[in-house]
C-alpha cells in the first residue's frame, strides 16, 4: 500500500500544481482586462480634455472630475489585480521574464513616446 500512498500524494501534487497554474493563469488575464478599462479611461479623459482645448474652452468640472473618478477606479482595481498577482507568483515560486513588461508603468505621462515632427516631404520647399 505504501507505492499507492506514493502515487496518491503524486496525483494531488500534480493537480495542486495544475490548479495554480490555472488560477494564475485566471488572474493575469483579469489582471490584463482591468488595466485595458484603465487605459480607455484614461483616453477618454485625454480626448475630453483634447476636445475641450480644441473647441478654445476646458473641460467642464464635472465632466472632468466624472472621468477622472472612473479613471482612478479602474486603475485602482488594475493596481489591486497586478499586486495579487505577484502576490500569486511569489506564493507558487513561479517568475515570469515578461512581469517587469506586463505591469503597468507607474508614471504612464512620462513613459509615453514623444511624437517627432514629420520631415518636410520636399526638400526643395523653404
Amino acid at each position: 500500500m505504501v507505492i499507492w500512498d506514493k502515487v496518491k500524494q503524486g496525483i494531488d501534487k500534480a493537480g495542486k500544481a495544475a490548479q495554480d497554474v490555472f488560477d494564475e493563469g485566471k488572474l493575469r488575464l483579469d489582471a490584463y482586462r482591468a488595466r485595458e478599462q484603465a487605459d480607455k479611461a484614461a483616453e477618454a479623459l485625454g480626448y475630453a480634455v483634447f476636445r475641450a482645448a480644441d473647441a478654445g474652452g476646458e473641460l467642464e468640472a464635472d465632466a472632468r472630475d466624472r472621468l477622472i473618478a472612473a479613471l482612478r477606479a479602474q486603475d485602482a482595481e488594475a493596481r489591486r489585480l497586478e499586486t495579487e498577482l505577484a502576490a500569486a507568483r511569489a506564493a507558487n515560486g513561479t517568475t515570469h521574464p515578461d512581469a517587469a513588461s506586463s505591469a503597468a508603468p507607474s508614471d504612464p505621462v512620462s513613459s509615453a513616446p514623444v511624437p517627432q515632427a514629420a520631415a518636410p516631404s520636399d526638400p526643395q520647399v523653404g
